[in-house]
């Protein structure tokens, strides 16, 4: 890809569906994050029904991790960054969100994560109804999500990206820098745009578990 492309505000490239093979258009927007600096939404649709959104840090990234404490109501109000390179945990309640073939990217804050989690919890909860230590289990980390949104709980949500494209905007964020090693141990989303090989790269990894529990 010609990298006076990414200096555009909007324009399209064509490549192959990973699904069904037919050209598939990909849509690249330009924008601005107040504290974060300039990147790009890229979005693709198929006739197949496949769908790929995404944000590309345009400055580079060094693999980073955030830690962010959630103590009171206003730390909810936390902007995160999450890619599809992007890991989100909250250890204490033992979550993981991690990027798989069909993950998105997506803007929100810390009050946003936990609305997510809880939809995906109140729907696990619906196919676990016979399995008693399941469903008791999904409806105590229901009872914790509801006490953090209330202030009553406090957490810690960790946001780990290899490619530094994720992050939580706060002056309580911790930001560490990942070794090689670690980095490496994390899975990454769909699309990768490799500034070096100037070409897109496609990982396909289906062994993700999209929300994972103790």
């Amino acid at each position: 890809m010609n990298q006076d492309y990414l200096k555009q505000e909007k324009f399209e490239t064509r490549i192959c569906c990973p699904l069904c093979q037919r050209e598939l258009v990909m849509n690249w927007q330009r924008d601005n994050i107040p504290y974060f600096g300039e990147i790009m939404h890229i979005s693709a649709r198929c006739q197949c029904s496949f769908r790929f959104v995404d944000t590309m840090i345009l400055s580079s990234k060094e693999p980073m991790r955030y830690e962010m404490p959630v103590e009171t109501l206003e730390d909810l109000n936390a902007r995160v960054i999450r890619s599809t390179s992007g890991t989100i945990r909250i250890p204490g309640m033992g979550v993981a969100i991690e990027p798989g073939s069909v993950s998105e990217s997506y803007i929100t804050n810390i009050e946003g994560v936990l609305h997510r989690v809880r939809d995906v919890l109140m729907t696990a909860s619906k196919w676990v109804q016979e399995d008693e230590e399941k469903l008791s289990r999904s409806q105590e980390l229901l009872c914790m999500l509801e006490e953090v949104i209330e202030g009553k709980k406090k957490i810690t949500v960790i946001v780990e990206d290899p490619l530094g494209n994720s992050a939580i905007i706060s002056k309580k964020a911790k930001a560490i820098k990942l070794s090689k090693e670690e980095a490496e141990k994390l899975n990454t989303g769909m699309i990768v745009f490799d500034v070096d090989k100037t070409e897109l790269v496609h990982d396909v990894s289906d062994n993700v578990q999209p929300l994972g529990g103790n």
